[in-house]
Formats: C-alpha cells, structure tokens, sequence
C-alpha cells in the first residue's frame, strides 16, 4: 500500500478496506507514536511524570471502532498509553485534547461518502499536525513500519519498552460543559431552531450542549432535530452542508415549522451551516463578521487588542467590518493549518473560513462548529429582529460562491485570465498569497476575484464578489469563459 495515496497535506483519507485498513491503522498509530509522542517538542502529557499517552476518538462511521483498536495497538507496542473517548465530534476530540494536555487522534472522513474513513492527528492542546509539522514524517515511518510487515520483518519497539495501557473515559459532559462556559444562552428570548445532523455527530452533541442530555440546565430553545440517528451510510443526504443540495432538507423544515433558523452540521460536527427563517443560507462570511465582532468586543471590554484571522476568500465585509470596530485583521491563505499557525503565533480571538470553519482562542485555537452556532444563537435571542436582518448587516456584497472548472493547465488557463484583465484594467491590484487574487476594490465598479488550483485533482477554483449582482455576473462569466478557453481562443476581458 502506497500511503502517499491516504496521508495528504492536513489528513489521513482513504477508502475501507482496500486503503485505510486495520493494518495500516496500526503502522499509522506506531509512527504517530515516534515522530510526535515520544518525540518530546510540548507533546507530552501535563504532567511531566506521567507515562506518555493519547487521546483517540472516532465518529459514527462503521468502520470506526476496529480502527481505532488497530490505531491503539500501535501506539501501546511503542509504550504509548491511549485513553479512548469513543464517539465524540472533531471538535470534541480537540477539546479532550486541550483539557487532557494530551496528542490526539479522531477517526473521521467528515463529509466524505460512506466508502470512507480517515485520521485527523493533532499535538497536545489540539496544535494541528499538518504535512510541514509531523504528517510528513509519520507517512515516511508508517510506510517502512507497513513494508516491513507486508515483508514479515516487522521492526520491535527498542528493547525493554513497555506496553501501553488503554482506558476509556466519557468526555461528553465536560465538553458540553465547556462549551456552555464560553457563551451564555440562558437569557434569550425563546427560539425555535431546527437543526440538521446529516445522520452525523451533530446528533449526538447537539442534545448534550443545546439540551438537557448531558444533565444541564434547559435552554430556552426548542430543538426541532432532523436526521439525528447516528449512521454512517448517510441514508437521507450526504453529510457536507457545503453543497447546497443538502441543505434543502433543513431550509424546508425551518419554513415548514415557522423557526426562527436553521442548523446544518457536516459529518463530523466540527462546520456549522446557517440558514434564516426563511429558508435562505446565511454565508459563513457573514458568521465570521458576526461572530468575529462578538470576540473583539469581549477583547476590548477586557482592555485587550483584538486580532481576527480570515482566509482569503471570505467576502471583503469580514476586515471592513472588523477593522472598523478596531481590531487587527490578518488575512491567510486557504486551508486549517495557515489559520491555526497564524491564530497562535499572533494570539489571535477568532479566525473564520468560507468553508465555514471558525477557530477560537479560547477553544485552544481549534475549530468548532458548535461554539460558532452558539455565537450565532446569543446574537439573534439577544435582541427582537430576525435572522434575516441582523445577517444582512454583515452580507453587504454578492458573491458567486466556489465555481470548479476542469481544465488541463491550471497554470496556462490562470495566466490567460490575468493577462486579459492586465490590460483591460492597468490598475488592478494583483496577489499570489493563495492562488491568484484579482482586485479592483479601490475603484469602481467594485470586484475581486480568486483562481486557485487544486492540490490533488485537474481543477481551478473561482471566487467572485462585487458590490452588486450585476457586476459579480459579470466578471464570472467573462473568468469563466477565459478558464475555459483554448489559449488561442482567448479573448481580452469584457
């Protein structure tokens, strides 16, 4: 098995059996336990004494169990305990992380088809384990570990290493607990929300957090819950509220059952989707300016100076917004491991993506999706007006969402573009942070736009907004037309 095939820049993702199997699993768990746990580099456990240990958790998926008990009987062969929290969320994985001070690891393939499992890996307090910070190494390791046992000439852990032990131990409650400790919701007015699972682990915290299952108070909300059944085969629609073919279910029912908004949670509950009362999706741009200007509020009335990440291709109302309530806004590339280097490094509050991830400081500078739709819920219950008008104060601009097109060179069709638009627009502003960026912000009519390609499939993906419908038309169209030219077709810019 070549792993280069499963481990990827952030995670492992494969399809069970034939490429993420038990076997593999174990090989996995071996060299998770020589490049980051016994490694050392602030990975260890609190206490400087205690035998090193990780932290393992895994979703709904049927696959999961066995997986993890290969996961673990590679660390224990290397001297690595595994405390196993069994079914929890990403995010409720990171939490036991940071509260544990321990490495974790959650099997999960988030939205992915059912075909699917996989491993997110991270270091003690929930830091991400990305190809440039382990994820590399540990592939190098597995395969070697995973040849020599294909070759029978499985290498023994160095001579006298102990066995790990494996305990179990129930982190729902203190992660509900935790949650509820971070945003009060116990003095808004009455909401009605209706919250689609996508039969994933929203299903199973939702109740622990929103309601009473984790033995906390009651809130004044009432849960109107769609596809909670944990199941892995994704029987009403797949679990990635990103495409807006799942979210008909959920904005349907919020319309049907007169609520006052909508939750969509992907496979592993750690992304939040929003949609208003009236069935229409609220864009994560717009969670991040909302929640975003909670945060730096709490900063300031702490005599603290904020700071809020973005990544590049949320809509230009997040750093207006932001910055006009003063804090310091830095803008990332795409991805989870840009966000939470930058996120640490500059101690920043809040950081959002388009794709709908939200990271907090105080939620060890992880991602959840939970503490994000909790945001969104004080927000609206905190005052009388509906979703759809407080979301719109933060939704000034019209964008075109992502827009995927094949071609056969991402980078011969990106210069076509940016050589048309070069010399229809001799002012344009142009980046390559991500990709390219695009930018006639600064005069009118006001558009930007974003191509970047795919790390792993023939793809360019297009990002447009502009200060009005007519105009974000029209400059994706033309983009469009440029990406999916021949070159000796191409025309300039309209």
């Amino acid at each position: 098995m070549d792993l280069s095939q499963i481990i990827k820049a952030y995670d492992v993702r494969g399809t069970v059996p034939d490429q993420l199997s038990p076997q593999v699993a174990r090989a996995i768990g071996r060299a998770f336990a020589r490049v980051v746990v016994l490694a050392g580099a602030g990975t260890g456990p609190a206490d400087a004494d205690a035998s090193p240990a990780v932290v393992v958790g895994h979703d709904m998926r049927d696959s999961g169990p066995e997986l993890v008990e290969a996961f673990a009987a590679g660390l224990t062969a290397e001297g690595v305990d595994v405390t196993r929290i069994g079914l929890c969320s990403t995010d409720g994985l990171y939490h036991a992380s940071g509260v544990l001070g321990l490495p974790g690891a959650m099997f999960t393939a988030s939205h992915n088809p059912a075909a699917y499992n996989g491993i997110k890996l991270c270091r003690a307090g929930a830091r991400p384990v990305g190809e440039a910070t382990g994820l590399a190494d540990i592939r190098e390791v597995a395969q070697a570990i995973l040849d020599d046992d294909e070759g029978g000439r499985a290498p023994a852990a160095p001579s006298g290493t102990r066995t790990g032990t494996v305990t179990d131990r129930d982190t729902l409650a203190d992660y509900a607990a935790f949650l509820r400790g971070l945003v009060d919701l116990s003095g808004l007015r009455p909401l009605k929300v209706v919250v689609d699972a996508g039969n994933g682990m929203g299903g199973y915290t939702v109740p622990a957090v929103l309601g009473e299952a984790a033995g906390l108070p009651a809130l004044p909300l009432e849960i109107v819950p769609l596809y909670f059944e944990l199941d892995g085969t994704f029987p009403n629609h797949e679990a990635n509220p990103l495409e807006p073919a799942n979210l008909v279910d959920l904005q349907t029912a919020v319309v049907a059952n007169e609520a006052d908004l909508g939750l969509a949670f992907d496979g592993d509950a750690d992304r939040c989707f929003v949609v208003d009362e009236r069935g229409v999706a609220v864009s994560p741009s717009a969670v991040t300016a909302l929640v975003g200007l909670r945060e730096v509020e709490k900063e300031h009335a702490a005599g603290r100076t904020p700071t809020v990440i973005h990544n590049l291709i949320t809509s230009r109302a997040v750093p207006d917004l932001l910055s006009a309530a003063r804090a310091e806004v830095v803008r990332t590339r795409v991805g989870h491991s840009f966000i939470k280097a930058e996120m640490a490094e500059r101690d920043a509050v809040f950081g959002g993506e388009h794709s709908a991830h939200y990271y907090f400081r105080d939620f060890f500078f992880a991602d959840t999706g939970m503490l994000a739709a909790m945001h969104v819920l004080a927000a609206l219950g905190g005052q009388q007006h509906p979703l759809s008008a407080l979301a719109g104060m933060y939704e000034p601009y019209v964008a075109s969402g992502e827009i995927n097109s094949t071609v056969s060179d991402a980078a011969a069709a990106t210069q076509r573009v940016l050589d048309a638009y070069q010399a229809a627009y001799p002012g344009i502003v142009v980046d390559r942070l991500d990709g390219v960026t695009v930018s006639h912000w600064d005069d009118h009519p006001q558009w930007w736009f974003n191509l970047r390609a795919s790390n792993t499939e023939p793809l360019l993906r297009l990002n447009v907004e502009a200060a009005d419908e007519d105009i974000m038309v029209k400059v994706r169209d033309d983009v469009l037309s440029l990406v999916r030219a021949e070159a000796d077709d191409a025309g300039g810019a309209a």
